[in-house]
Formats: C-alpha cells, structure tokens, sequence
C-alpha cells in the first residue's frame, strides 16, 4: 500500500532523510571552515534541486499530479522568496566584517533554527486554520500588503546599524572584540563572553523569522496540506545555504525581481481571498494549480531576464565590504 499524506512513517522518514543530509554536510563534506568556492556551490546547489525535484517525483507517484504541482509552486515561491533573504543576508555579513571561511558555519545553524522555526509556523498556520476558516482571509490581505510594500521598498529597511536584535545583543551579552574561529561562545577570566559569529547568527535567525511570516501564508495560498507546505518549504531552505554563496558575487543584478516577487505574493494572497468567496457578494473562484504555477514561474523568469538586461548600474558590495 502507497503511503498517504497522514501517514506517520512517511513523516518520520521525510525528516530523518533531512537529519541524514545534515549530518552528512556537516560531518562530512564540510567538517573544516573553508571559502565555500563558486564551483562548489554550484555543485551543491544543482544537488540540493536535483534532490528536491526527486522527492517531487515521489509525490507525483503517491499523491498524483496535483500535489506534485502544488509542491513545485510551493517550492518555486520559496526558492524565489529566498533570493531577498540572501540579500540581507549579505548585508548583516558585510557589516559584522564576517571572514568568508566562516560564512557557512553560520548559515548551517541558522538554517537548524530555520528549519524548528518553519515547522512550529506551519503547524500554528494549520491549527489556526482548521480552528478559525476566516484566517485565510486575513493570511491572503497579509500577502496583499506584503507585495504593496515589497513594490516600494527601499535600501535602507535593511540597514543593520539599525537592527534591534544587534543592539539588545550587546546589552544583554559580553562580546568580544575579534571572531575566535567557528566558536559562537568563549569564556575569559571567568566569564562567558559571545563571539561576534554569534551575535551575526541572532540576526540571520530573527531575519529569517520576518521573511517566514511572509513565506508561510504564501504557501499555504498554494496548498492546505500540511505534508506538502512543510516537505516544499524544507527542501527549498536546505538549498538555502549553497544559493547563497553561488550568488553572492552577482546578487546586485537582480534589481528588479523584487518586483516579481512582489507581483507573486500579491497574486497569491488574492487567490486565496478568491477561492474563499466573499458571502452573498462573490462565489468561490478556484484558479487550477497549473495556472498558478505558470503565473508564479512567468512573473519571476520575466523580472529576472529584465534584470539580466538591464542590470543596475550601482557598486556592488561584497560579503565583507561593510556597508556604510
């Protein structure tokens, strides 16, 4: 017997694969902090999708072909969303003065937080809405202001001098001066002091809390189940990790997928507004998931092959260029 959605053994296995490749990364491939080159991240980021359209076969083989679309759009919209999050990524990087060797011990711990973070939000997003049908009103009018927002927002909402979590880190933490290697925590003269690798790991990590509020609704505008929301949103924050470094040095370029990215949430929240229905005033529109994925992968590949054109004509920062 094929296993079903609900099934408790598919779960386990899905997230004991996940501890594996983990382990396996960490213990394995990258058990010294090295420059991560761009040859490596290219390879490791083709595994990484190539492993995730895998389990998508795996799901269109058990669940059919619906759920497999689901899951592409869901990790599609993910993958996409993830772009901006390298972006501040690079920035708090920058500012922090993070030598590159050290960049991926940081990216894998925040992306453990990342994971126990996503999947405590997916869990409430379905409580809330199994408890309460109208909160996939308000998930859907959240999207909406979520792309009106991303349409004009500026440079300087990432800017990490301003970051809450670095100023209540250094009132609540002695930090030292220098990185001590990979350790997130030293100790001197009898006290515990945190390294600046840790303080960096607390704004990654809260980071990446604002850019799940914005990634769970959305999923969930694609799909209501909850293996398929959280397997998509795993899979495309495992890859996380080698996107970041194989795009770091040409990020700049995509100056107008934030608009795309806009466009897609802003779809997505009104498709969920839709397909609820609006009482006696609006029946329920249901737009097929086929249509949601050609209108999601259209507006990023149409945004990224415009930014490609006409690429910004500014000074590209690097990960250990402090940003003034």
């Amino acid at each position: 017997m094929l296993p079903t959605v609900g099934s408790p053994l598919l779960w386990v296995a899905f997230i004991v694969g996940v501890l594996f490749t983990l382990a396996l990364d960490l213990g394995v491939f990258n058990r010294k902090a090295h420059d991560v080159s761009t040859r490596e991240a290219a390879f490791w980021s083709t595994v990484w999708v190539l492993l995730s359209l895998g389990f998508n076969g795996l799901v269109w083989h058990w669940f059919g072909g619906e759920r497999a679309l689901e899951f592409l759009s869901a990790y599609l919209v993910e993958k996409a969303l993830s772009i901006d999050n390298i972006f501040v990524f690079l920035i708090v990087f920058g500012h922090m003065g993070v030598p590159t060797s050290l960049m991926h011990r940081v990216l894998f711990a925040g992306i453990l937080g990342a994971l126990v973070l996503r999947a405590a939000f997916i869990l409430a997003g379905v409580a809330l809405i199994e408890l309460f049908s109208w909160t996939l009103y308000v998930f859907g009018g959240f999207l909406l202001l979520t792309g009106t927002r991303l349409l004009f927002s500026g440079a300087d909402e990432h800017d990490p001098s301003r970051n809450l979590t670095l100023r209540i880190a250094r009132k609540l933490f002695h930090v030292t001066e220098g990185y001590h290697g990979t350790r997130f925590f030293v100790r001197s003269q009898g006290l515990l002091y945190a390294t600046p690798l840790f303080v960096t790991l607390l704004m990654i990590e809260t980071s990446d809390v604002v850019f799940a509020i914005d990634s769970i609704p959305a999923i969930f505008g694609i799909s209501r189940d909850p293996f398929i929301v959280f397997t998509s949103n795993v899979c495309a924050v495992l890859g996380l990790r080698a996107m970041f470094f194989l795009l770091q040095n040409f990020l700049y370029r995509f100056e107008y997928l934030k608009y795309g990215l806009a466009l897609v949430l802003a779809f997505i929240g009104a498709k969920m507004i839709l397909a609820e229905g609006l009482g006696h005033v609006l029946a329920p529109i249901h737009i097929p998931i086929a249509w949601s994925l050609g209108v999601v992968a259209g507006l990023l590949l149409l945004t990224a092959v415009i930014s490609m054109a006409f690429p910004p004509n500014v000074t590209r920062h690097g990960p250990n260029d402090p940003i003034q």
